[in-house]
């Protein structure tokens, strides 16, 4: 019971139920909160503390920044939803603390918009050498079970466009990802499509801060030619995969397009299925037949496994083709 009493402790307080509001309409950093409240850094972060240790409030870092969220998981996260959920509709201060939080995701846009502009040109390039992206999301969905998967795991999310091609299928999703700008473009996109019960993270998919079988499902879209070690990074992968899990790896075919690799930093021409397979099984993966999407010049594979009850080994780094 304790621990109740303090979670209401901390909630019985106007500036913290305003925050308990704005941070169940997204992932904000003090510095937004801040503006939004319009009192010192200090006296925020004093409270958004409170609540954390109280348990209402999630933070996570992403480098130098911290985000906070309305608890999704823990003893007095179903409390958290319903203090926010009986605050009244109409109340005036939070109808002007949502109005300055508008303007905050606005600039969010502007910024995302941005970037996603200067970096078009690339991405449409690459999207121009294989098969229509439309017929990839649909192999995926295909390949995905409709229901039981509750914990989705996106590896190099990007754009966030797996979470939102899965997102109403699944009760939880999280896409990590080591660019601040694609996880700035993704959180807008998320926003934008409602999927509040997805998220993303700065990561490394090598060491992934996630409990071992965790996911019901994790998926790599496009990922791997950019890794210098694909095999470990399958293998940590399989490492959050609950038994019986499904691991969906997207990517290319053996290729000689050398120039991918200077001017779009890819690490990989491609990959093999029996190096993409053995990696897989090495995992603690069961591999199925792989589909294949052929275009022109760069065929799209997809690896599709399930997670045994074999403990995964860590590879040996292989030479670059």
């Amino acid at each position: 019971m304790e621990f109740l009493l303090n979670a209401l402790k901390a909630a019985a307080e106007p500036t913290r139920l305003r925050l308990l509001s704005l941070c169940a309409h997204g992932e904000l950093t003090v510095t937004e909160l801040t503006q939004i409240l319009g009192q010192s850094q200090p006296r925020v972060s004093r409270h958004l503390k409170l609540l954390c240790e109280a348990g209402l409030l999630e933070r996570f870092r992403e480098g130098i920044w911290a985000y906070y969220r309305l608890a999704e998981r823990g003893p007095v996260a179903e409390l958290a939803r319903t203090l926010v959920d009986a605050i009244p509709g109409d109340d005036e201060g939070l109808g002007l603390d949502l109005e300055r939080l508008d303007l905050i995701k606005q600039g969010r846009r502007q910024a995302a918009d941005k970037y996603f502009s200067e970096n078009a040109a690339r991405w449409h390039e690459m999207r121009g050498l294989h098969v229509p992206e439309r017929d990839v999301e649909a192999a995926l969905q295909s390949l995905l079970p409709a229901t039981g998967v509750e914990d989705l795991l996106d590896v190099g999310t990007g754009t966030g466009r797996i979470l939102e091609l899965f997102g109403e299928r699944i009760s939880r999703g999280l896409g990590i990802d080591a660019s601040r700008e694609m996880l700035a473009v993704a959180r807008v996109n998320l926003e934008q499509a409602g999927l509040r019960h997805c998220q993303v993270r700065l990561g490394d998919m090598y060491q992934l801060s996630l409990a071992g079988q965790s996911q019901d499902a994790v998926i790599f879209h496009q990922v791997l030619h950019y890794a210098e070690e694909p095999a470990d990074a399958l293998a940590e992968a399989a490492r959050v995969l609950r038994p019986g899990g499904t691991m969906l790896v997207v990517d290319f075919a053996r290729h000689d397009l050398e120039y991918l690799r200077e001017q779009h930093a890819h690490r990989r021409l491609g990959f093999t299925d029996d190096e993409v397979c053995g990696w897989l099984r090495r995992a603690g993966m069961r591999p199925d037949p792989v589909v294949t999407l052929p275009g022109d010049p760069l065929t799209v594979c997809i690896w599709r496994a399930t997670r045994t009850d074999a403990p995964a080994t860590r590879s040996r780094p292989l030479a670059v083709a």
